[in-house]
Formats: C-alpha cells, structure tokens, sequence
C-alpha cells in the first residue's frame, strides 16, 4: 500500500466556517444592493448548500423561488453573473477584514505536511479570487501546489470531477491522497475519486451523513486551543495533545490499509 503524499482541502466550512457568516451575508448584502426582496436566512441557507457552487445555488433558487421581481428568463444567466461577481467583492472584503478566522488546527496540519514533504492543494466550488485570496492571505507562507476553484470543473460537488482533477495534477494515485471536507457532499466527491476522506463537521454539517468519511472530528484541534474529538463511532486514530497530526494521520491510513 502506497505512502500518503499528499493532503487536499476544500475551503468553506473546512479552513473557515465561512458559510454562515460569510458567504450567506455576502449573498445577502449583494441582493440588497441589487434592490432584490430576497434574504436568506441560517436555516434556508443551509439546505441550499445542498447544491454545490454559488451561481447554481443562485440559478436553483430563481427556478424554485424567484428573486421576488419580475425578471425576463432570457436575463436571469447575465444577472446572477454580476450578482456572483459583486458577492465575491463583498466575500472577499469580508476576508481582509479579519472577520472570518482559519478554523482551528489549519495552519498547523498544513505545515506539518510541509514538513512532512507532502504536497498540499485546495479543491472548492469557490470562486477562484476569494480562494486565492484566502490561501494568499490567512495562509500565506503555505506552498501549495494547486488551487482548483470555481469553474475549473463542469460539474461540481458531489460529482467527484474536481478530485480526480486534483490527481491528474499531482500525478497520484487515489490512495496516496487525504481529502479534508466537511458536508457530505463533499465526502460524496472525494469518495466517488477513491480518496481517503476527513471530515471536520462544524454547525452547519455536523448533523449531516459524514459515515462514509473515513474519520470525522469536529475540528482538527490546536495546542492550549480547541481540543479535537473523534465523533463516536469513527475509526480510531491517535490524537496527541488533542490534535489531528499530520504524520500520524498517515501513518494510519497506511497501517489501516495494509492490515
């Protein structure tokens, strides 16, 4: 059995709880700009999370919903890009504000791996600019060797394009990568790619299916900071001084797959 080479992370909800307080109240503050009746709320955002990428969340909302005014179909693709554009401004002056925090263990795990001689790479349906802007800011000094974002697949989470995009890139095989998601869309894609999976849950996935994620922790836990948890039920893996770390992590996928 192959040696872990490399980890990829999805971006919300993985290295920022940005879903909530981010990405929903850029969605939010961009339909008023727009004079759009619309506003989403905690609960309503969480269930279109189900559909993967903001201008498909957008475009499933129109087509369900309506945006509350009168819209010409022919129009509707043209607007939801300016209004996904003017949300990424927004998402991403939300960013550079300081308001959205890497979660928990992040920076740690990620320069563990460097450390390590893995490689490391981001696979979101983000938009690109607020990816880059996030791996550019809160992650400076992180090398990663690739960020896919937004539009770089046709199909989006839980079609499992992006992950096997990610392979083609580094050159791997399935085996020798550990994906780090947090909905079970997410798992759906990296699974369906044959990848080994964490899961880290936060308020809004922690009640969702994550059972075919090979481990599932709330966060992946900081020294003298949030302490992580396996959630009951989850394999088994060492966690020293109440963290995931990266050399023990792959030692145990290794020792797991080859048992």
């Amino acid at each position: 059995m192959s040696r872990i080479r490399a980890f990829f992370f999805d971006q919300d909800g993985v290295i920022i709880d940005t879903e909530r307080d981010g990405h929903r109240v850029a969605f939010n503050r961009t339909f008023a700009e727009f004079n759009l009746p619309v506003e989403w709320d905690v609960a309503e955002y969480h269930q279109l999370l189900q559909v993967g990428g903001g201008k498909e969340r957008m475009r499933h909302y129109w087509q369900t919903h309506g945006l509350g005014v009168e819209i010409p179909a022919a129009e509707v693709p043209e607007l939801i890009q300016r209004l996904h554009r003017r949300k990424t401004d927004v998402f991403i002056e939300l960013i550079e504000s300081g308001t959205l925090p890497l979660r928990p263990g992040v920076r740690r795990i990620m320069e563990e791996a460097v450390a390590e001689g893995l490689r490391l790479g981001i696979c979101t349906t983000a938009n690109e600019r607020a990816a880059r802007a996030i791996a550019g800011g809160l992650l400076a000094g992180i090398p990663f060797d690739f960020i896919l974002a937004g539009d770089v697949v046709r199909a989006k989470k839980p079609d499992p394009e992006i992950y096997r995009l990610a392979l083609q890139k580094s050159g791997l095989q399935p085996d020798q990568a550990v994906v780090f998601e947090d909905s079970q869309i997410g798992v759906a894609a990296a699974k369906g790619a044959g990848l080994h999976v964490v899961a880290t849950t936060n308020p809004y996935t922690e009640h969702e299916d994550l059972s075919r994620a090979d481990l599932i922790v709330n966060c992946l836990g900081d020294p003298g900071g949030p302490a992580a948890e396996l959630r009951p039920g989850s394999a088994h893996v060492k966690l020293t001084d109440g963290c995931l770390h990266a050399r023990e992590l792959c030692d145990w996928f290794h020792n797991e797959n080859i048992s």
